[in-house]
């Protein structure tokens, strides 16, 4: 089955498609450099997965999804959130964007350093029908970048159970896990009972 993301990020579209698994032939933007991208503005996740879900759905009218996923970290009142990959602005990199949060949270014990992944998945059937799935993984920030794999937040992201950080996971446990591992595996779950697929 053919399906459509709305991203360019390529490390986004090879760990979605290792959740999805064979049955799915995943396109993405990288596909359909001539699509413009579009601003995420919106004030939620959801608005903003919407948003690029159904700018890709007008140009190809067949399934598509979106997700837009951030993380929240309650010892600075939910943020970054949906500012996430934005965090750093104007300019911002993944670097860039821990060293402002490790720097935010100079001082802060570890237990009131607890955060959650957030993502939210919003897909669009053949005729623009949608629904949305959402997944949620919760730790706490550490002191310090551990581990080389994953990307964004992944290396100061610490799960207390496995004293690990998300980027010291194989690629297979991360999907497994992780807040975007759990809101794909719910699309696909619903795929595979709306659409016959495996």
């Amino acid at each position: 089955m053919t399906l459509w993301i709305a991203t360019r990020n390529r490390h986004k579209v090879e760990e979605i498609a290792g959740i999805l698994g064979p049955a799915y032939d995943l396109k993405s933007l990288l596909d359909r450099p001539e699509i413009p991208d579009v601003e995420e503005d919106g004030a939620t996740y959801r608005e903003n997965a919407r948003k690029k879900a159904r700018a890709l759905w007008e140009q190809v009218k067949v399934p598509v999804f979106a997700d837009d996923s951030g993380l929240e970290v309650d010892a600075l009142g939910g943020r970054p959130g949906v500012h996430s990959m934005r965090y750093s602005a104007p300019e911002p990199t993944h670097a860039k964007n821990i060293a402002k949060l490790l720097g935010e949270l100079q001082g802060i014990p570890l237990l009131e350093r607890t955060a959650r992944f957030r993502c939210t998945v919003v897909h669009l059937d053949a005729e623009g029908q949608e629904q949305v799935f959402e997944g949620v993984l919760e730790g706490v920030i550490g002191f310090e970048i551990q581990g080389e794999g994953g990307f964004g937040f992944d290396p100061v992201f610490v799960l207390p159970e496995r004293g690990l950080t998300v980027a010291q996971l194989s690629a297979e446990e991360k999907n497994q896990i992780s807040h975007r591992g759990r809101a794909v595996t719910a699309l696909r779950r619903y795929l595979q009972q709306h659409s016959g697929g495996r």
